[in-house]
């Protein structure tokens, strides 16, 4: 009986064998040979690789011995390099006699003796008495404090004061100004009429004067030569026709791989690793700060400020603008309006009804789901439940694969009268 593990008893294609080694002591060299790819992707007979048709890269070592001379070593010749002789220092002799030190500073610039600087300034002497120290300074004792009477204000007194007399709208450049008629410019611009001559017009040009027709000849026309075709074959051979004869040769081979289409008939499983061992953990809801209560002082609060309690209110004037004041200008006559009143013309809408378009015929409710599917039977995946209802647990491997051994049918329908029985019980 064959073994099937729980990737192969799987049919909706979301259950798989987790790939976890269970051996104490595995082999970290060897790796899972059986993915996802490998388990899913079926294995076809009858396709070979494509054969490489690039050369190997054997190393093809010569069998004679190698020379080791080289053009530098029978080129070049050996010579005898003795040492480049160096020029010998003369032996340091001191002269004779001694060292003249002196100097035209020392010759021009003698030394003479000079006397300390003696200040004519006389030395401090201290007066000290027993009296006592009057510190009244020469300030207090000239300027003292006199008292200040308070000046008399020479500010000029603003106050607007309305003229009694009835206000003249009239200005200086109305009384001024004296109107005067408008006299209009003498135009001195020339009149654009043309001035007709009387004399009549004189057409004659230079032209019609002094040229003078001469008879022109006859235009000398060349007679066409009759065509005369060539007696010799025309040669019509190319240097391409001459060289390149066509010989026969033979077709490069293809060593492109047959384009055979690789199907299958096994329907493609769309599970995934993240489908399968993707775990949906229980997520809490944040924690929200919960505000402090208000808790009003039970002190009287003081309202008083620094300005309130400090500022002393004076009897101020208020003060006057001296802007005159805005006389209406609204006249005492009745308004005289000429406007008509016309009755009012609603615009006609144009904009279409909101009322539904019906028509009698009946509704064409037919979908193409409707009419093309075909419902099925749901089936439960056996490989859902622990233990998948038909196999027995066998073994497992090393890499975390279970497999299980399917029952005879006897035993299938034992098992599913029992199953109906604890059922019903």
């Amino acid at each position: 009986m064959k073994r099937l593990c729980i990737c192969e008893i799987c049919s909706c294609g979301r259950h798989r064998c987790p790939h976890r080694p269970t051996a104490l002591y595995g082999k970290p060299n060897m790796t899972c040979v059986l993915t996802e790819y490998t388990e899913k992707y079926p294995a076809y007979g009858g396709y070979n690789p494509p054969q490489s048709l690039k050369p190997k890269p054997v190393n093809h070592g010569d069998r004679g011995r190698m020379d080791g001379t080289t053009t530098f070593k029978t080129d070049f010749i050996p010579y005898v390099v003795t040492r480049r002789p160096g020029k010998q220092q003369a032996e340091y002799k001191p002269k004779p006699g001694d060292i003249d030190l002196g100097t035209t500073y020392k010759q021009d610039y003698s030394l003479y003796e000079v006397q300390p600087f003696a200040p004519s300034r006389p030395s401090e002497r201290v007066h000290a008495t027993g009296h006592k120290m009057d510190t009244v300074p020469t300030y207090k004792e000239d300027f003292r404090q006199w008292e200040m009477c308070k000046r008399e204000l020479k500010k000029p007194d603003l106050t607007y004061h309305p003229p009694d007399a009835k206000f003249d709208g009239h200005t200086t450049f109305q009384d001024d100004f004296l109107p005067r008629g408008l006299a209009p410019r003498e135009s001195f611009k020339p009149s654009s009429i043309p001035k007709i001559s009387d004399t009549p017009f004189d057409g004659v040009t230079s032209n019609q004067q002094c040229y003078v027709s001469h008879p022109l000849e006859a235009r000398w026309v060349k007679a066409p030569e009759p065509y005369k075709p060539s007696s010799q074959p025309l040669q019509d051979l190319t240097t391409n026709r001459r060289d390149y004869q066509g010989l026969p040769g033979q077709l490069p081979q293809s060593y492109k791989p047959n384009p055979g289409k690789v199907t299958s008939d096994v329907p493609f499983q769309s599970s995934t690793e993240f489908k399968e061992h993707f775990q949906q953990w229980p997520v809490s809801l944040p924690q929200l700060h919960k505000s402090l209560q208000y808790v009003s002082p039970t002190e009287h609060m003081d309202m008083s400020t620094t300005s309130g309690a400090d500022y002393v209110q004076h009897n101020i004037q208020p003060f006057i603008s001296a802007k005159p004041f805005n006389r209406p200008t609204k006249s005492s006559a009745p308004f005289q309006a000429h406007f008509t009143p016309h009755e009012l013309q609603p615009n006609v809408s144009f904009k279409p009804a909101h009322a539904p378009m019906r028509a009698d015929a009946p509704l064409e409710g037919g979908t193409m789901y409707s009419t093309e599917f075909t419902p099925k039977r749901i089936s439960v995946c056996p490989a859902s439940y622990d233990s998948p209802p038909g196999f027995v647990f066998e073994d497992r491997d090393d890499r975390g694969h279970r497999f299980y051994r399917k029952l005879p049918s006897k035993d299938m329908n034992k098992m599913a009268a029992g199953m109906a029985v604890a059922v019903v019980s």
